[in-house]
């Protein structure tokens, strides 16, 4: 059984902007410093100034690795620009072995993980006891589909990718939602936002803790 809580290159918010958005941040595009100005304000500018922006932070996932108990987070209140390099501070002078840094070890995937493969087996799906760790068949069970989804996302914003933009639609537990990933000379991050700009719900800036001190510059000029 295949399920459908998430579709990668999904049109969104900014397919409503850009006749072409998958180009349009390209290093080629004459363009290119426009229409990320253009990007960014519609992403983050309405809900930082609604109190409704938060920065993730990833760490964890290092040298090659990503087992799922080793990604952490945290979660810091964006309201102004100050705000942003003051998390990029907490990091630098903190570390990422500081015991505060990685509290959260495991919730983002291994723990919704555990909970979706119980869930499967309650409803009588036989799954493999290797199943949890090869993310490419979690699709095979309801919610995994997103939370393979995730995972490819995490580990784009830790080791790379090619393509300057990608474009996601996701169903969460928490409601829809768009994810706008950037891979782009300034550095990699995503957006991950409920896909009506009015809503009430919060929306996330996300990249991993490499990242922050180089794009705490470049993203404040958008707050």
């Amino acid at each position: 059984m295949r399920f459908n809580e998430a579709k990668e290159h999904a049109p969104g918010r900014l397919h409503d902007i850009f006749a072409a958005p998958y180009a349009a941040f390209d290093n080629t595009n004459l363009e290119r410093s426009l229409h990320l100005r253009i990007a960014l304000e519609a992403l983050l500018v309405a809900p930082c100034q609604q109190e409704l922006l938060a920065l993730r932070v990833i760490h964890g996932w290092e040298n090659g690795d990503y087992g799922l108990e080793d990604l952490c987070y945290s979660d810091h209140p964006l309201r102004t620009r100050q705000d942003l390099h003051a998390a990029a501070k907490q990091y630098l002078y903190a570390g990422q072995d500081a015991p505060a840094l990685s509290e959260n070890a495991g919730v983002l995937l291994a723990d919704p993980l555990d909970t979706a493969l119980a869930s499967a087996e309650a409803k009588g799906q036989a799954l493999d006891k290797d199943i949890r760790q090869h993310p490419a068949r979690w699709p095979s069970f309801e919610n995994g589909l997103y939370l393979y989804t995730f995972f490819k996302m995490y580990h784009r914003l830790t080791y790379g990718e090619d393509d300057p933009y990608r474009s996601i639609y996701c169903k969460t537990p928490q409601g829809d939602r768009e994810i706008h990933e950037f891979h782009i000379e300034e550095g990699e991050f995503a957006v991950c936002t409920p896909p009506d700009p009015a809503s009430r719900e919060t929306t996330l800036l996300i990249m991993h803790a490499s990242q922050l001190e180089s794009l705490a510059g470049f993203l404040s000029h958008y707050l």
